[in-house]
């Protein structure tokens, strides 16, 4: 069963930085690997509904982002590492959130509604405070 677990979350001041990892394990010989799952990243704060805030297809072709991140954070993968990050500049106090990696196995899909998603991680706390 494929397992998610996030990691490099934190304080920080605005206008810092963080880089998130999420690595993947669980993988059964001859079923699906790591470059056949998208991963998104989601956030949720006290109180709001779960956010997707950026997603990548399979092999990292395609990727998608909130609008509220878009030019402050970048998504990446390495499938080698099976392990896809997100690193977030400028943050906001706006940013803070419980941050969850979560996977679905449907190669070249990038969409970034959490309801495609259907493994996750336990989640990450992120806050940006002065």
């Amino acid at each position: 069963q494929l397992q998610l677990a996030e990691s490099g979350g934190g304080s920080v001041q605005p206008g810092g930085s963080l880089r998130l990892s999420c690595v993947a394990s669980g993988f059964t010989l001859g079923d699906f690997g790591m470059d056949d799952y998208a991963i998104g990243w989601f956030r949720q704060a006290p109180g709001k509904d779960r956010e997707g805030v950026s997603c990548i297809s399979s092999t990292g072709r395609s990727t998608n982002y909130a609008d509220s991140v878009r030019g402050r954070f970048t998504i990446s993968r390495d499938n080698a590492k099976n392990t896809v990050y997100l690193q977030m500049n400028n943050l906001k106090p706006e940013d803070t959130a419980v941050y969850f990696c979560a996977a679905v196995g449907t190669p070249g899909f990038s969409g970034c509604s959490p309801f495609a998603y259907d493994n996750w991680g336990q989640g990450i706390q992120v806050t940006v405070s002065s």
